[in-house]
């Protein structure tokens, strides 16, 4: 009795074939309209046989019954989905990079090709170098990432740290209050430190655009939970050794949490790199700027030379790219611990 529905699910009975049959007919149809689409120009033809391929996909599924069969189904779509995703998201910066490679005649093609002709065309690069300084803006903003990352990191610890070891009063309803301005815009804090830059004449400088970012409140959350997993005794046997607190969160503390602040570093580095209001506010002169607002005013001056402007946004964007995608197991790991406690 036990092996009975394994012998009908594996042996279909008549009434249950023709459920099948429809059912690998309509995959058949779905596929060849995806050949069609991709191959012809006649959507409307594509079209009808895709809508006739679901329709026979899921008639054979509720004719034949067969829990097996929608598992695998429900699995397949499920990776079609993210596979669906993944290309819509890749796809612009493959579109990007490819761009970058084409010549003049090239992009202006209709319908454009996908692959250019050389991968080693480096003239657009050339090119964007010669009319705008980037190599100018690219010292600038990996200064201004430097100080930020390092400023924010001692900010961080620091606070962390006093939030979840120092006993003092009004501790947790202090950090409450932080926690409270987490909800507050960026945008609506833009006129006052703009009055506050301009008064201590840091406009137009690349202090001004470190000063505003030294501190931050949702950096401080992840690590004050991290630290608040660390069990509290090893904080006072470190205490009654004669550890100092300024000791005990360098030499102890700090090593524990690498995973998050190297999470917190990456985050920040990450934040300030594609930083572009504010520079495109504070910042004047043309050796000041940063990469993205270098890209925003080069965008002016080479008009409708998308190669170049291409280019350009590759100088951009590949360095924050390849750093997420060789370190982005180590951010979600970070955030995750940083957000459990205990």
């Amino acid at each position: 009795p036990g092996g009975l529905p394994m012998q009908i699910e594996r042996q279909p009975t008549t009434s249950r074939k023709p459920g099948f049959l429809l059912y690998y007919l309509g995959w058949a149809l779905v596929f060849g309209a995806v050949i069609l689409m991709a191959l012809t120009r006649n959507r409307p033809l594509a079209l009808g046989l895709l809508l006739l391929g679901s329709l026979g996909v899921a008639v054979g599924l509720y004719i034949s019954r067969s829990y097996a069969l929608r598992q695998a189904t429900a699995r397949g779509l499920r990776y079609a989905l993210l596979v669906i995703g993944m290309v819509i998201m890749v796809f612009p910066f493959y579109w990007m990079i490819s761009s970058a490679f084409k010549t003049f005649e090239e992009m202006n093609l209709f319908p454009p090709t996908m692959v250019p002709r050389n991968w080693l065309n480096f003239e657009n690069f050339k090119i964007a170098f010669e009319k705008a300084p980037f190599a100018r803006y690219f010292l600038n903003s990996i200064m201004v990432m430097t100080g930020s990352v390092a400023v924010t990191a001692l900010t961080t610890i620091l606070a962390a740290f006093a939030f979840s070891r120092l006993e003092f009063p009004g501790r947790e309803v202090l950090f409450s209050l932080l926690l409270s301005m987490m909800m507050v815009p960026f945008e609506m804090l833009v006129i006052t430190n703009y009055q506050t830059i301009v008064k201590i004449g840091l406009n137009d400088t690349l202090y001004a655009l470190i000063l505003p970012f030294i501190s931050s409140i949702f950096y401080t959350y992840i690590l004050r939970n991290f630290f608040q997993s660390i069990p509290a005794g090893l904080y006072w046997s470190a205490r009654v050794d004669g550890c100092t607190n300024w000791k005990y969160l360098w030499r102890v503390m700090v090593p524990i949490a690498r995973p998050s602040l190297v999470t917190i570093i990456l985050l920040n580095a990450l934040a300030s790199w594609n930083s572009f209001m504010w520079p495109l506010l504070i910042i004047k002169s043309d050796l000041n700027r940063t990469l993205p607002f270098g890209l925003y005013t080069f965008t002016t001056e080479v008009g409708a030379n998308n190669e170049l402007l291409m280019a350009a946004s590759s100088v951009v964007v590949l360095p924050m790219v390849l750093l997420f995608l060789f370190a982005r197991k180590q951010i979600v790991r970070g955030v995750a611990r940083g957000g459990i406690k205990g």
